[in-house]
């Protein structure tokens, strides 16, 4: 097959669940007993129904954790005591490597990577050799996770890895000239780059895993409040019209459960197979951005963060800051 023939449009494919649809929706009639599962931050938010969907339908599923304990009282609060927990700190790159020969130890397959965890609009802070902590966390830490995983993820012969983008990829593109942002930190284009990175990561690593089964999709899990908005003052949630004076947040945000939908969607659709190196919003493959369009900072994916040849220089940049690439 070819390599044009291999890659997914970036067009909705009509898919039957859409903006208002839940996790639960998603995975119903579907059976993943056998199949294994890691969701990252699975234990709050998005996250945590991402968790409750895939365990519904029968999948193991591993949660690794910043703070495990606090984790494991959330996740049997939840009727999830089936679920494993496990320490891990992505802003630490050792960490990431420990937790992921652990898992390798018990699981010699892996089905389902969701990279969920993430933050949001932090301020400035440096961590490892000094790299800029949105950047940092919410790709560098996922792109080592992946990579040590990696060998379990293709033994498992049609895996899919889901990478949590958002809208706020529409912030930046990836900054090569300045990735840690050392002339100058912004909360918000810092975010937008790392966001703009889950996606570019998704659509280098379908290129790279399709050989071995393995199909990769970037997210928007769409608007919803949720422990991802802790950095952010009332004030500026209501000056940007996500909520009103009185804390009602407008119309159009998601809950948790419909905010699971995409990414569990993406990562158990048998309507998906065979596609990948895409970015989805509201349970199906969004369209590129429409500029003309009043909705463009909310809907659609714009071409910075699908383009291939930024893709692949970034995992060639990720690969050098971090010196982990499962495909040298």
């Amino acid at each position: 097959m070819s390599e044009e023939s291999m890659t997914t449009p970036q067009y909705p494919i009509g898919s039957g669940f859409g903006h208002g649809s839940t996790a639960s929706d998603v995975v119903a009639g579907l059976d993943l007993h056998g199949k294994t599962a890691i969701v990252t931050g699975g234990y709050s938010g998005l996250g945590l129904e991402t968790v409750r969907a895939l365990s519904s339908a029968g999948a193991r599923v591993t949660v690794p954790a910043r703070r495990p304990e606090h984790a494991k009282e959330v996740l049997d609060a939840a009727g999830l005591a089936k679920v494993t927990v496990e320490g891990l700190d992505l802003s630490d790159q050792q960490a990431v490597k420990d937790f992921a020969a652990r898992f390798l130890e018990s699981n010699p397959t892996l089905d389902i990577l969701i990279n969920n965890a993430a933050i949001m609009a932090s301020p400035e802070q440096r961590v490892g050799p000094g790299w800029e902590s949105q950047f940092a966390t919410n790709h560098l830490g996922h792109f080592t996770l992946l990579n040590t995983l990696w060998p379990a993820l293709a033994a498992a012969g049609s895996a899919r890895v889901v990478s949590l983008s958002s809208t706020g990829h529409k912030l930046s593109p990836i900054r090569f000239e300045d990735l840690n942002f050392e002339n100058g930190y912004d909360k918000w284009k810092a975010y937008g780059q790392a966001k703009t990175a889950n996606a570019l990561f998704a659509v280098e690593l379908d290129r790279l895993g399709r050989s071995s089964g393995v199909r990769a999709f970037a997210v928007h899990p769409g608007g919803i409040m949720t422990e991802l908005q802790r950095y952010l003052p009332r004030e500026e949630m209501v000056a940007a019209g996500w909520m009103d004076d009185a804390g009602n947040v407008r119309e159009g945000f998601k809950t948790p459960e419909q905010g699971a939908a995409t990414s569990t969607w993406a990562a158990t659709s048998p309507a998906l197979a065979g596609m990948g190196g895409v970015y989805c919003e509201d349970c199906d493959i969004a369209k590129p951005t429409d500029p003309a369009s009043p909705l463009a900072r909310y809907q659609g994916v714009d071409a910075h963060a699908v383009d291939p040849e930024a893709a692949t220089k970034l995992w060639a940049v990720s690969a050098e800051m971090t010196g982990v690439n499962a495909f040298a």
